[in-house]
């Protein structure tokens, strides 16, 4: 198998169109609530400028006229006043309430939708992707960089969105003020967007390092709660614990950098927008004493108190605004990084199969003609559908010969594993692999199953080509049993019937007798009926193993593989899943990986590999007459690495 290497998902830049390409993606799925959001941040945004606007005509219209109209007035004029201002404050405060219920909502949903995508295409991805990326990473995909977008769309687009549209009111209230204040006002925004792009580039660039540097630090946990047997078996926790520290001293430097960053921006742009007010405070109060004209969008008029207390409260808005911006400027870049992984994921080219070649049903009479059927008859064939000819359709039964003709393969290029491998396996026949770990064993069954495909030689099943046979129905008249059980959350009859989602429970509990299994299952609290979590960790490894084979006795297949099948069993255990795999092996097509080759000595073939290369082939007996490699290694001469 190619190494796994430790790092990210996915190597690749930001891509800045990631944001518009989640913009999009939401706005496909929820366009009429995002509509109705829009339009309620518009009037939230809006209602709270005109709150603050209101306070020039309070002072100018009302408070000051009133000191010589009288009392009266002072209280007609506040109450016309404090009704608009009641209605535009209702307003604001129902779409303040709307807006973010529908937003949760969005939120939510984008990142179901998201999930649904990764994981749709995460099954039409080839095994070379699972190989090269570990699985903590990958799950650090589905956790923390969609959660970064939940709080993009749930939080930060729409406070972007309602920030943009208040600095926009805010600004053109202050020019139907005062050009000269709104100029002081652009000078010192001026300032603090340049703080802004300095400080937020920065943290951008620390909140996507401290993304990679979390992924990286789940998939090395995930690495050590699977191999935890074996850090304590050898001892290694303190070895375990260093190497955790380095990467978690990482992730603590890059969130540290990123969160100084960020946290350091608030307070500047604060102070920023002190220095704003008091420079208005002090232009406008001069712009009053010295009685200069001015001048606004909507005309010439001399500057009163109530345009500078608005002023002033306007910019305390503008200032306090712009800072929420800058504070989003750390979750867009996190959300950014999060969704270029995820978008890389959904991307990610499924697994290419070009095979048009398909399984069905069939009925053959005593003279070996094929028909296709719907009904279940126990026979099974390729229809092969000739498209480039005469556009006839062919069948032949499925048996389950197997050839390998000149086979050269690599996992990457410059390394090759495989070199010039030929074999054939008729129907009925058991093939053996034997040679030491790295030999091409396991890559031999992984290109039978297609998990992998050759770029030199070839392979036929049946005569035909298996670069022309569909994958899904390859695969379904191959049945694999590999050394790594992996057991799902469910009833042990569960289990088995994953075999065959449509089997039986008689189908089930036959395939579990013909593995051996039954005897240990009728034991369990519930028998079949007992429920497995945690990858079957309340069964011993000799269980699960028999568990993995009755799941592949179910399936029935014509070609079986076994993959170290019965490494992890004792010796007890190994002779009855022996007899029952001696059963199931009947009749069909059988591939051997094994260490113990006192599990093969009665193959039809032995291949013996060593580097790519096999070196001898014959049966055991003939083997040990030629009292070469496979003679030293029965006799205890050389031993299997």
């Amino acid at each position: 198998m190619p190494p796994r290497p430790r790092g990210v998902v996915t190597d690749k830049k930001i891509n800045p169109k990631a944001l518009m390409r989640l913009v999009k993606y939401v706005y496909r799925k929820y366009s009429y609530r995002l509509i109705i959001v829009f339009i309620c941040i518009i009037v939230s945004a809006v209602s709270n400028v005109i709150v603050n606007a209101f306070m020039a005509d309070l002072i100018d219209s009302v408070i000051l006229p009133g000191i010589s109209n009288g009392l009266n007035s002072v209280i007609e004029g506040l109450m016309r006043i404090i009704t608009i201002m009641s209605i535009f404050d209702i307003l604001g405060i129902l779409a303040s309430t709307i807006y973010p219920r529908i937003m949760a909502t969005v939120g939510q949903g984008t990142i179901k939708s998201l999930r649904d995508d990764m994981f749709d295409n995460m099954e039409t991805l080839p095994i070379r992707y699972f190989d090269s990326h570990t699985h903590g990473e990958i799950m650090s995909t589905y956790t923390n960089d969609v959660d970064t977008i939940r709080m993009l769309v749930g939080q930060s687009i729409p406070s972007l969105i309602q920030s943009i549209m208040s600095i926009a009111t805010i600004f053109f209230s202050m020019l139907r003020y005062s050009i000269w204040l709104s100029l002081v006002v652009v000078a010192v925004i001026f300032i603090m967007f340049k703080i802004t792009g300095k400080f937020g580039g920065r943290s951008a660039k620390y909140m996507t390092a401290q993304q990679k540097s979390l992924a990286e630090e789940e998939g090395f946990i995930e690495e050590m709660m699977e191999g935890m047997k074996v850090v304590k078996v050898f001892t290694h926790e303190e070895e375990a614990k260093q190497q955790f520290d380095e990467v978690n001293e990482r992730l603590f430097n890059d969130s540290n950098q990123a969160n100084a960053t960020a946290n350091a921006l608030m307070p500047i742009l604060a102070n920023v927008g002190n220095i704003m007010y008091v420079l208005l405070a002090v232009a406008g109060g001069l712009l009053v004493v010295m009685n200069v004209p001015n001048i606004s969008i909507t005309g010439f008029e001399a500057i009163s108190i109530g345009v500078i207390v608005s002023f002033l409260a306007l910019s305390r808005q503008l200032s306090h605004t712009i800072s929420q911006v800058s504070m989003q400027v750390s979750t867009v870049a996190m959300a950014l990084a999060g969704s270029d992984r995820v978008f890389a994921l959904i991307d990610e080219k499924p697994e290419e199969d070009e095979g048009y070649v398909v399984l069905v049903r069939a009925n053959i009479d005593e003279d070996g003609n094929i028909t296709e059927t719907d009904e279940y008859t126990g026979k099974w064939a390729w229809k092969h559908y000739h498209a480039q000819s005469d556009h006839s359709t062919t069948y032949v039964e499925l048996k389950g010969d197997i050839q390998m003709v000149d086979v050269d393969f690599a996992y990457e290029e410059g390394k090759q594993v495989l070199y010039d491998v030929s074999l054939y396996a008729h129907p009925g026949q058991k093939i053996a692999f034997v040679g030491a770990t790295g030999a091409g064993k396991t890559t031999i069954t992984n290109l039978i199953n297609r998990f992998y495909d050759i770029p030199d030689g070839k392979i036929r099943y049946d005569g035909i080509n298996i670069n022309k046979i569909k994958k899904p129905d390859l695969r379904r008249s191959l049945g694999m049993v590999l050394q790594d059980v992996n057991l799902f959350t469910g009833t042990v009859m569960d289990n088995i019937r994953y075999g065959k989602l449509d089997a039986t429970d008689e189908e089930c509990i036959a395939a579990a007798k013909l593995a051996n299994a039954d005897d240990f299952i009728t034991r369990l609290p519930e028998g079949y009926q007992t429920m497995l979590t945690g990858n079957g960790s309340q069964l011993s490894q000799g269980q699960r193993q028999l568990l993995s084979i009755a799941r592949a006795a179910v399936a029935n297949p014509p070609v079986m593989i076994l993959d170290e099948a019965t490494s992890s069993i004792d010796t007890r255990t190994e002779a009855l899943v022996q007899k029952g795999m001696d059963n199931l092996m009947e009749g069909r097509t059988v591939f051997v990986i094994a260490h113990r080759l006192s599990t093969v000595r009665n193959s039809d073939a032995i291949m013996v590999l060593d580097h790519g290369h096999i070196i001898e082939r014959g049966t055991h007996d003939q083997l040990l007459d030629l009292k070469g490699t496979y003679y030293q290694l029965y006799t205890g001469a050389f031993e299997l690495e």
